[in-house]
Protein backbone atom coordinates (compact mmCIF):
# COMPACT_ATOMS: atom_id res chain seq x y z
CA UNK A 1 0.00 0.00 0.00
CA UNK A 2 1.68 3.33 -1.31
CA UNK A 3 2.29 5.60 2.15
CA UNK A 4 2.76 8.97 2.86
CA UNK A 5 5.06 8.72 5.93
CA UNK A 6 8.60 8.67 3.80
CA UNK A 7 11.54 6.18 6.29
CA UNK A 8 14.68 8.09 6.39
CA UNK A 9 17.17 5.40 3.73
CA UNK A 10 19.86 3.58 6.06
CA UNK A 11 22.20 0.82 5.28
CA UNK A 12 20.30 -2.19 7.21
CA UNK A 13 16.14 -0.89 5.38
CA UNK A 14 15.28 -3.32 2.66
CA UNK A 15 14.63 -1.82 -0.51
CA UNK A 16 11.21 -3.23 -0.94
CA UNK A 17 9.88 -1.39 1.34
CA UNK A 18 11.47 2.20 0.90
CA UNK A 19 9.51 1.96 -2.50
CA UNK A 20 6.17 0.92 -1.13
CA UNK A 21 6.62 4.54 0.81
CA UNK A 22 7.63 6.02 -2.16
CA UNK A 23 7.23 4.67 -5.68
CA UNK A 24 9.37 7.77 -6.99
CA UNK A 25 12.33 5.61 -6.24
CA UNK A 26 12.00 3.46 -9.10
CA UNK A 27 12.66 6.03 -11.39
CA UNK A 28 15.98 6.63 -9.16
CA UNK A 29 17.00 3.07 -9.93
CA UNK A 30 16.15 3.62 -13.89
CA UNK A 31 18.52 7.08 -13.80
CA UNK A 32 21.39 4.55 -12.20
CA UNK A 33 20.56 1.84 -14.33
CA UNK A 34 20.06 -0.47 -12.25
CA UNK A 35 17.40 -3.10 -11.78
CA UNK A 36 13.99 -2.67 -10.53
CA UNK A 37 13.61 -6.41 -8.84
CA UNK A 38 14.64 -5.51 -5.54
CA UNK A 39 14.11 -8.67 -3.88
CA UNK A 40 14.35 -9.20 0.25
CA UNK A 41 17.52 -7.14 -0.06
CA UNK A 42 18.17 -4.22 2.05
CA UNK A 43 19.90 -1.60 0.62
CA UNK A 44 23.49 -2.47 1.08
CA UNK A 45 22.89 -5.78 -0.04
CA UNK A 46 21.44 -4.41 -3.44
CA UNK A 47 24.06 -1.63 -3.59
CA UNK A 48 26.82 -4.49 -3.16
CA UNK A 49 24.65 -6.84 -5.73
CA UNK A 50 25.18 -4.39 -8.21
CA UNK A 51 28.74 -3.08 -7.47
CA UNK A 52 27.03 0.31 -6.87
CA UNK A 53 28.18 2.74 -3.70
CA UNK A 54 25.49 2.65 -0.84
CA UNK A 55 26.16 6.23 0.08
CA UNK A 56 25.03 7.53 -3.30
CA UNK A 57 22.25 5.42 -3.32
CA UNK A 58 20.58 5.82 0.39
CA UNK A 59 21.68 10.02 0.00
CA UNK A 60 19.67 10.46 -3.20
CA UNK A 61 17.04 8.04 -1.53
CA UNK A 62 17.07 10.71 1.42
CA UNK A 63 16.36 13.21 -1.11
CA UNK A 64 13.45 11.38 -2.96
CA UNK A 65 12.23 11.03 1.09
CA UNK A 66 11.87 14.57 2.26
CA UNK A 67 15.37 14.42 3.80
CA UNK A 68 17.93 17.21 2.18
CA UNK A 69 20.79 17.41 4.68
CA UNK A 70 23.89 15.99 2.11
CA UNK A 71 27.09 15.06 3.79
CA UNK A 72 29.53 16.02 0.71
CA UNK A 73 32.15 14.39 2.89
CA UNK A 74 30.78 10.82 2.22
CA UNK A 75 31.28 11.45 -1.66
CA UNK A 76 34.54 12.07 -3.81
CA UNK A 77 35.62 12.05 -7.28
CA UNK A 78 35.20 8.31 -8.19
CA UNK A 79 31.78 8.96 -7.67
CA UNK A 80 31.11 11.61 -10.44
CA UNK A 81 30.88 8.94 -13.01
CA UNK A 82 27.93 7.72 -11.50
CA UNK A 83 26.48 10.92 -10.47
CA UNK A 84 26.59 12.23 -13.62
CA UNK A 85 24.91 9.04 -15.40
CA UNK A 86 22.02 9.77 -13.02
CA UNK A 87 21.36 13.29 -14.41
CA UNK A 88 21.87 12.15 -17.92
CA UNK A 89 19.39 9.53 -17.62
CA UNK A 90 17.21 11.75 -15.81
CA UNK A 91 17.19 14.08 -18.97
CA UNK A 92 16.03 11.75 -20.91
CA UNK A 93 13.46 10.63 -18.92
CA UNK A 94 11.93 13.96 -18.72
CA UNK A 95 12.30 14.54 -22.47
CA UNK A 96 10.78 11.58 -23.53
CA UNK A 97 8.22 10.84 -21.03
CA UNK A 98 7.41 13.47 -18.65
CA UNK A 99 6.99 16.07 -20.84
CA UNK A 100 4.82 14.20 -23.44
CA UNK A 101 2.38 13.20 -20.90
CA UNK A 102 1.66 16.09 -19.16
CA UNK A 103 1.54 17.83 -22.66
CA UNK A 104 -1.28 14.67 -23.85
CA UNK A 105 -3.21 15.81 -20.94
CA UNK A 106 -3.33 19.69 -21.63
CA UNK A 107 -4.37 19.09 -25.29
CA UNK A 108 -6.95 16.25 -23.50
CA UNK A 109 -8.44 19.50 -21.66
CA UNK A 110 -7.96 21.92 -24.50
CA UNK A 111 -10.52 19.34 -26.48
CA UNK A 112 -12.91 19.82 -23.09
CA UNK A 113 -12.78 23.98 -23.16
CA UNK A 114 -11.90 26.48 -24.63
CA UNK A 115 -10.89 29.32 -22.75
CA UNK A 116 -7.84 31.80 -22.25
CA UNK A 117 -7.06 30.25 -19.19
CA UNK A 118 -6.41 27.13 -20.35
CA UNK A 119 -4.76 28.54 -23.60
CA UNK A 120 -1.96 30.38 -20.96
CA UNK A 121 -1.76 27.42 -19.07
CA UNK A 122 -0.70 25.62 -22.38
CA UNK A 123 1.40 28.70 -23.73
CA UNK A 124 3.17 28.75 -20.08
CA UNK A 125 4.03 25.13 -19.76
CA UNK A 126 5.08 25.02 -23.25
CA UNK A 127 7.69 28.55 -22.42
CA UNK A 128 8.79 26.47 -19.24
CA UNK A 129 9.34 23.68 -20.95
CA UNK A 130 11.77 25.21 -23.85
CA UNK A 131 13.61 26.36 -21.11
CA UNK A 132 14.37 22.93 -19.34
CA UNK A 133 15.33 21.70 -22.97
CA UNK A 134 17.45 24.73 -23.08
CA UNK A 135 19.33 23.99 -19.30
CA UNK A 136 19.31 20.36 -20.08
CA UNK A 137 20.90 20.68 -23.81
CA UNK A 138 23.45 22.99 -21.95
CA UNK A 139 24.68 20.23 -19.15
CA UNK A 140 24.85 17.50 -22.44
CA UNK A 141 26.68 19.19 -24.76
CA UNK A 142 29.04 21.33 -22.53
CA UNK A 143 28.89 20.69 -18.90
CA UNK A 144 28.98 16.86 -18.82
CA UNK A 145 31.19 16.34 -21.66
CA UNK A 146 33.77 18.69 -19.96
CA UNK A 147 33.73 17.07 -16.97
CA UNK A 148 33.95 13.33 -18.63
CA UNK A 149 37.34 14.94 -20.51
CA UNK A 150 38.35 15.73 -16.66
CA UNK A 151 37.69 12.14 -15.51
CA UNK A 152 39.79 10.95 -18.35
CA UNK A 153 42.60 13.16 -17.40
CA UNK A 154 42.45 15.95 -19.89
CA UNK A 155 42.64 19.25 -19.00
CA UNK A 156 42.18 20.71 -22.80
CA UNK A 157 39.40 23.13 -21.76
CA UNK A 158 40.28 23.77 -18.22
CA UNK A 159 41.25 27.74 -18.32
CA UNK A 160 38.35 28.03 -21.02
CA UNK A 161 35.69 26.70 -18.76
CA UNK A 162 35.39 25.92 -15.04
CA UNK A 163 31.91 24.04 -13.12
CA UNK A 164 32.10 27.73 -11.54
CA UNK A 165 30.71 28.87 -15.28
CA UNK A 166 27.97 26.60 -14.54
CA UNK A 167 27.18 26.80 -11.29
CA UNK A 168 26.33 30.41 -12.19
CA UNK A 169 24.37 29.45 -14.95
CA UNK A 170 22.47 26.98 -13.28
CA UNK A 171 18.65 27.56 -12.33
CA UNK A 172 16.45 26.22 -9.75
CA UNK A 173 13.96 25.41 -12.98
CA UNK A 174 11.78 23.44 -10.84
CA UNK A 175 10.09 26.43 -8.85
CA UNK A 176 8.27 27.81 -11.76
CA UNK A 177 6.03 24.55 -11.50
CA UNK A 178 4.85 25.69 -8.13
CA UNK A 179 3.52 29.11 -9.68
CA UNK A 180 1.68 26.71 -12.78
CA UNK A 181 0.15 24.74 -9.67
CA UNK A 182 -1.26 27.78 -7.77
CA UNK A 183 -2.82 29.05 -10.85
CA UNK A 184 -4.32 25.65 -11.59
CA UNK A 185 -5.51 25.51 -7.53
CA UNK A 186 -6.73 29.17 -7.10
CA UNK A 187 -7.98 30.17 -10.18
CA UNK A 188 -8.05 28.10 -13.42
CA UNK A 189 -11.67 26.47 -13.61
CA UNK A 190 -12.00 22.90 -15.70
CA UNK A 191 -15.75 23.06 -15.92
CA UNK A 192 -16.42 19.69 -17.81
CA UNK A 193 -13.18 18.54 -17.58
CA UNK A 194 -12.82 18.60 -13.73
CA UNK A 195 -11.79 14.86 -13.57
CA UNK A 196 -8.62 16.11 -15.28
CA UNK A 197 -6.94 18.53 -13.08
CA UNK A 198 -6.05 16.08 -10.71
CA UNK A 199 -4.03 14.02 -13.27
CA UNK A 200 -2.22 17.03 -14.53
CA UNK A 201 -1.74 18.07 -10.86
CA UNK A 202 -0.17 14.94 -10.21
CA UNK A 203 1.63 15.00 -12.76
CA UNK A 204 3.26 18.50 -13.26
CA UNK A 205 3.98 18.02 -8.61
CA UNK A 206 5.67 14.79 -9.70
CA UNK A 207 8.11 16.52 -12.06
CA UNK A 208 8.56 19.34 -9.84
CA UNK A 209 9.74 16.77 -7.27
CA UNK A 210 12.36 15.45 -9.45
CA UNK A 211 13.73 18.46 -10.26
CA UNK A 212 14.42 19.49 -7.46
CA UNK A 213 15.91 16.22 -6.49
CA UNK A 214 18.35 17.19 -9.81
CA UNK A 215 18.74 20.35 -8.54
CA UNK A 216 20.16 18.72 -5.44
CA UNK A 217 22.26 16.55 -6.90
CA UNK A 218 24.21 19.18 -9.10
CA UNK A 219 24.12 21.78 -6.53
CA UNK A 220 25.39 19.74 -3.64
CA UNK A 221 27.05 16.78 -4.51
CA UNK A 222 28.37 17.36 -8.32
CA UNK A 223 29.38 20.94 -8.44
CA UNK A 224 31.64 20.45 -5.03
CA UNK A 225 32.83 17.06 -6.50
CA UNK A 226 33.98 18.22 -9.54
CA UNK A 227 35.65 21.88 -8.09
CA UNK A 228 37.52 19.22 -6.22
CA UNK A 229 38.63 17.39 -9.69
CA UNK A 230 39.14 20.56 -11.07
CA UNK A 231 42.04 21.67 -8.30
CA UNK A 232 43.71 18.02 -8.41
CA UNK A 233 43.52 18.26 -12.21
CA UNK A 234 45.48 21.37 -11.96
CA UNK A 235 48.05 20.63 -9.91
CA UNK A 236 48.85 16.88 -11.52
Amino acid sequence: MYQTKRTFARHDIKLYDLILENPNLLLMLEYFGLETIVGDYTIEEFCNKNNVKTEIIITITNLYNGFHNIDIGRFEVGDIELIVKFLKNSHTYYLREKYPEILEIIRKIEDKIQNKEIQLISQFFNEYFSEVAEHLEYEDKIVFPYITNLLKGSTENINSFSVQEYQEHHTDIEFKLTELCNLLLKHVKFDNADYLKPKLLNSILDLEQDLYVHSMVEDKILIPLVHKLENESKFN
